[in-house]
């Protein structure tokens, strides 16, 4: 899986122009899909464009599935319920996922507009517009929205930011760009309470907190600090009280480990463990995720290991990042 070259501007504002008078002329409905495991960039990007077509008129079905912590973002009756067969002329616009086949919500099939900022993008469908030089998913849907010519609501732009903020963790990754603060500043000024909103994304319930306390217990450190794991399990999630939506942002936590340059977050699901995988420049996650299966960022990303338990797992994760390490320059 290689990485793919990002799109040309003139390439990319030609391409948002056809996109956007595709999905402004067409009477079809839209149907609006995102990545499995849905977080704030695919639920933020596909909601903003969601609202925006529904301004315009068009008939919308937001099939995505919030997590808990994204709920609030939106309305009673908003959300679509997952769909196994499109109307004949339907446009299916997938957001923020890099395979076809990790699109839920609806068949992959008809006329497909693929928007994502991934790298790895298989540029599936009959339009598709990759940049990974953007930040998140929302940061092109902006644009899109620009392009149709949508009045701007406090509305839409929340949800926007939301993809925006979260990609970026809250403005403090690498791709932090100059480009992205100028976009952020746009969306707020059309209404976003910032302060709100990043107070509301933080939020968790109290078993989130046990079960930080478990997941805590299992931090390892690997390559002589060089990489940190930790994981979850079901069984710690069912004594927690826990949803399993509720460890998504652990690696979060662990990736701030002093002197590290990976961190891998492994968590249990039935038949397959799933892996979480941050990085520090110079160190690629989007390697380690590809060689176990997975894509994303190169310094985000994942893979699902099937089959595997997380015993099992461990030792072919770890492989991985020690490959990705010599390759650094970090090991011998």
């Amino acid at each position: 899986m290689e990485q793919i070259n990002n799109e040309s501007e003139p390439r990319y504002w030609e391409k948002m122009r056809l996109v956007a008078d595709v999905l402004r002329n067409s009477d079809a409905p839209v149907v609006i899909i995102a990545h499995e495991d849905p977080d704030g960039d695919a639920v933020g990007s596909t909601l903003g464009l969601a609202r925006a077509l529904r301004q315009l008129g068009r008939e919308v079905w937001w099939v995505v599935d919030p997590p808990r912590f994204l709920r609030f973002l939106a309305r009673e009756g908003e959300i679509h319920e997952p769909v196994d067969e499109l109307p004949d002329d339907a446009i299916l616009v997938v957001l923020d996922s890099g395979d076809r086949h990790r699109a839920v919500g609806a068949p992959v099939t008809g006329f497909v507009i693929n928007i994502d900022h991934h790298g790895s993008n298989s540029r599936f469908g009959q339009i598709h517009i990759v940049d990974p030089a953007k930040a998140a998913a929302a940061q092109m849907v902006k644009d899109l929205i620009d392009s149709l010519e949508v009045e701007w609501t406090e509305d839409i732009a929340t949800p926007v930011l939301t993809g925006l903020i979260t990609d970026t963790g809250n403005f403090r990754f690498g791709n932090t760009t100059p480009e992205v603060l100028e976009t952020a500043a746009e969306l707020v000024g059309h209404g976003v309470n910032l302060a709100e909103l990043t107070d509301r994304l933080q939020w968790r319930p109290p078993q989130y907190f046990k079960l930080m306390g478990m997941v805590l217990s299992t931090v390892q450190f690997h390559f002589g600090g060089l990489a940190v794991t930790a994981h979850v399990t079901r069984e710690m999630s069912e004594e927690a009280g826990s949803g399993e939506e509720d460890s998504d942002d652990f690696v979060g936590v662990i990736r701030y480990a002093e002197g590290s340059y990976v961190a891998a977050f492994l968590k249990e699901r039935e038949g397959a463990t799933k892996v979480s995988i941050r990085s520090r420049p110079g160190v690629s996650a989007q390697n380690i995720a590809v060689e176990l299966g997975g894509g994303g960022h190169v310094p985000a990303a994942g893979a699902t290991l099937e089959g595997l338990t997380i015993e099992e797992a461990y030792p072919v994760v770890l492989a991985a990042i020690e490959k990705e390490l010599q390759r650094a320059g970090l090991l011998g």
